[in-house]
């Protein structure tokens, strides 16, 4: 279905220039040329994005924009302004508009800038579904990716979140192996029962045992009363074992017999106790190589590698970082008392183009961090760990700059800015380069260039 769009414009020749490029470019246009007939064609059909000149006959830019939202809160505005009347268009960016664009503009920055919208809005689409999703479910928790990785691990969990099969869930530490677990359990038929973490890394070698399967009065010196194990506790419901790839060798072999025997031995006792438990198991080690070197058995991990879930480093799933510094900031801000809380474009920058070594841990806790620094309701470079900022001194933008004090507008300007100037930088000044690193024409380039003031 084509992306339909409203063109309210006065000018004749503007507004059937405008019509005629995005019928062309593959969206189906509907003109007219007050801010009257505007109305009643927003009230007449759904369209997708309106472009309003701000003075009209017939009621303003700001009347359609105020109708518009009021409703059809979904639906997008762009204003088209005169130089003069910036100030205007800024307050109309408060009130909801997407964007505005000032004449005289071109085709090529009319498109650009309605296909920035359809994208912001895919982007909330997506959002907004991966919202309703984890209210829908639970057992997601705080697990948030709208990347295709994480589509396909949610698609994974709600697949055989209601079997009982085992799942190993594999992932360098701290990408989330544990949310997923629980979110497993969560959606299971075993909600209502214990989900009990075991950290085999953790765990003592010499209390493995007694842990896992409990023991009996006497067992050992201060088994000084009977004690159920992990298993038992864990009885209808499930065991989730985080690091399997460390629990010691000599203890694989009675997990594989309980396992397969759905029955565990406490320490000192003789009566097998029978259990009805699912186990989820998760690991940041190369199973198969601990295989190799003789630290894992073999016969265990063809046994709980029924279904593995692969979690990707954060580092190849960029897109979900904007999602998860959202969610971060809400969850810190409110447990901390910052509601409202702004990052500034160079801080904003430096969390995307980090690398990430420590996952979506190492983001929390920068977040976190950031949160408890921040002043004034903005958090800037200097409020995170040096690592995430080793490119501060290129990308520093003055502290005193805070999203409250600047429009949407202005603040895409100023990353834009930043973005033409080191795209230049890099192309040794070759404009021609640097408009194709930038993915723009040279000519909108140099109108770049010339309003930007950028020599």
């Amino acid at each position: 279905m084509k992306i339909k769009i409203l063109i309210i414009e006065d000018e004749p020749t503007m507004r059937i220039g405008m019509s005629h490029f995005l019928s062309s470019s593959g969206y189906q246009v509907t003109t007219c040329e007050d801010g009257a007939e505007g109305l009643k064609q927003i009230d007449r059909g759904y369209f997708d994005l309106v472009i309003t000149d701000l003075k009209l006959p017939k009621h303003d830019g700001l009347a359609i924009l105020g109708h518009a939202k009021k409703f059809f809160p979904l639906i997008g505005v762009i204003i088209i302004t005169a130089y003069a009347e910036v100030k205007t268009a800024v307050q109309a960016i408060k009130d909801g508009a997407f964007d505005y664009i000032a004449k005289p503009f071109s085709n090529e920055e009319l498109l650009i800038t309605v296909e920035r919208f359809l994208k912001f809005r895919n982007l909330e689409a997506e959002l907004n579904r991966l919202r309703e999703s984890v209210s829908e479910k639970i057992g997601f928790e705080n697990l948030i990716g709208v990347s295709p990785f994480m589509r396909d691990v949610f698609d994974r969990i709600g697949a055989i979140a209601k079997t009982d099969v085992p799942v190993l869930i594999l992932g360098e530490s701290g990408t989330g192996k544990e949310l997923v677990a629980n979110a497993i359990h969560n959606l299971s038929l075993r909600k209502e029962k214990a989900c009990i973490k075991i950290n085999c890394a953790a765990i003592p070698e010499n209390l493995f045992e007694s842990e896992l399967f409990g023991h009996e009065k006497g067992a050992f010196t201060g088994a000084t009363e009977t004690r159920k194990g992990k298993f038992e506790t864990a009885d209808g419901g499930s065991i989730f074992f985080d690091e399997i790839g460390d629990m010691p060798l000599s203890l694989q072999a009675k997990l594989l017999r309980v396992i397969e025997d759905h029955a565990v031995t406490r320490l000192g006792g003789n009566e097998p106790i029978r259990i009805n438990v699912r186990g989820i198991y998760a690991t940041s080690k190369n199973l198969k190589d601990c295989i190799a070197s003789g630290a894992f058995r073999g016969d265990l991990f063809y046994r709980i590698n029924v279904v593995p879930i692969v979690i990707p480093p954060l580092r190849d799933r960029k897109e979900d970082i904007p999602y998860l510094i959202e969610h971060f900031l809400k969850y810190f801000g409110d447990k901390y008392a910052k509601p409202e809380l702004k990052i500034t474009p160079s801080a904003y920058e430096a969390l995307m183009s980090y690398m990430y070594p420590g996952n979506v841990r190492e983001l929390k806790h920068s977040i976190e961090r950031a949160v408890l620094l921040s002043r004034d309701g903005l958090i800037d470079l200097k409020s995170f760990p040096d690592e995430l900022s080793v490119n501060k001194t290129e990308n520093a933008v003055s502290s005193s700059f805070h999203f409250d004090d600047i429009p949407l507008q202005a603040s895409i300007m100023s990353l834009e800015k930043q973005r033409i100037t080191k795209a230049l930088k890099e192309t040794s000044g070759k404009k021609t380069e640097a408009a194709k690193k930038l993915g723009i024409s040279r000519k909108v380039l140099w109108k770049k260039l010339k309003g930007y003031q950028i020599d």
